[in-house]
């Protein structure tokens, strides 16, 4: 199994370094040409979810990997990847893939100093180390999205058919049970 890494910002070998001990193949995705790789999955990671969007249009990515998704690739989503992949972001005029039906609010929890730490319960997996960095959260999202985990009340783990998408950085822990759940998203046979 190829995953593929979105590298042109943000926290992006964390993730290919937790999903290389659960044995996945990684590529990182820097340049339009990178696209004619084979690949099964992607990682949208963590960072500057404006500066992300701007540069995936800018090298040529945007439509192809939006089409990938809405196709029914698997994709992981953290942090600024769940804002790229919202439909709505009620604090910001902006949308980008807009393929998981739900309405986020960037930078929720603050700036930098606004960044901490929890455990959380998430569905299907159970407690949870969650590292919130200048994070989103979910403010609704709609009927055929499941929750996974919410803290404080607010929604910061989902999935919806192919996509999971997470406020926190599950990449910055030692606990691999959120990349092994993406990964089981390729035996499913109903996520299209």
């Amino acid at each position: 199994m190829k995953i593929a890494v979105i590298a042109v910002q943000g926290a992006f070998i964390e993730h290919e370094k937790m999903l290389q001990t659960l044995g996945a193949e990684m590529i990182e995705l820097r340049k339009a040409g990178d696209l004619k790789q084979p690949f099964d999955g992607l990682v949208l990671p963590g960072g500057e979810s404006t500066l992300q969007g701007k540069l995936l249009r800018e090298l040529g990515m945007f439509d192809i990997l939006q089409q990938k998704i809405l196709e029914g690739m698997p994709v992981l989503a953290t942090c600024a990847g769940l804002i790229l992949l919202a439909k709505e972001i009620s604090n910001d005029e902006k949308r980008y893939f807009g393929t998981l039906p739900v309405t986020v609010k960037r930078n929720a929890y603050g700036r930098q100093l606004g960044s901490f730490f929890c455990e959380g319960e998430i569905k299907g997996i159970g407690r949870y180390p969650m590292e919130f960095i200048r994070a989103p959260y979910i403010e609704s999202a709609e009927e055929e999205v499941e929750v996974l985990a919410e803290v404080d009340g607010k929604a910061v783990a989902v999935q919806y058919k192919n996509q999971i998408g997470v406020s926190f950085h599950p990449e910055l822990t030692k606990d691999t049970r959120l990349h092994q759940k993406f990964l089981e998203l390729f035996s499913r046979t109903d996520i299209g």
